[in-house]
């Protein structure tokens, strides 16, 4: 006598809405990663036609309407600004710093930070507004 069943049942994972899941969890972190914005210093930028951008990772020198310095994220007193640009850029091969100055200021605020960074054998490079320039 042969007792034993003829159809054995299988274990079977469903994965049909798998690629629905995928897709919205890769829309998501697209959506969510274009809102990330690690520069939240807001400057009114002069306009360039040119919109050549760096390749390199620069360090970013910003100058605020008040006269006011941040390298990178950090605020940096004017008479602190030679050493902290010093350490910033110490142990890089070819150290670019961009100077994002607000538009209101004069250029002898411009010249002042660039002779920082003649002082500290940096090269600077001006960054400007992406928009077009009117």
């Amino acid at each position: 006598m042969n007792l034993r069943r003829k159809h054995k049942d299988e274990a079977e994972v469903s994965t049909e809405s798998l690629n629905d899941i995928m897709f919205f969890l890769l829309l998501f972190f697209l959506i969510i990663s274009t809102l990330a914005n690690p520069n939240v210093i807001k400057l009114n930028l002069p306009k360039s036609a040119n919109n050549v951008t760096a390749v390199k990772v620069p360090v970013t020198l910003s100058v605020k309407k008040d006269k006011t310095y941040f390298l990178g994220q950090k605020q940096v007193p004017f008479d602190q600004l030679e050493n902290a640009l010093l350490d910033a850029v110490s142990g890089l091969d070819q150290p670019t710093v961009v100077l994002n100055v607000d538009r209101e200021l004069s250029v002898q605020d411009l010249v002042d930070v660039m002779q920082i960074g003649v002082k500290a054998k940096v090269k600077m490079v001006l960054g400007t507004d992406k928009s077009t320039a009117s």
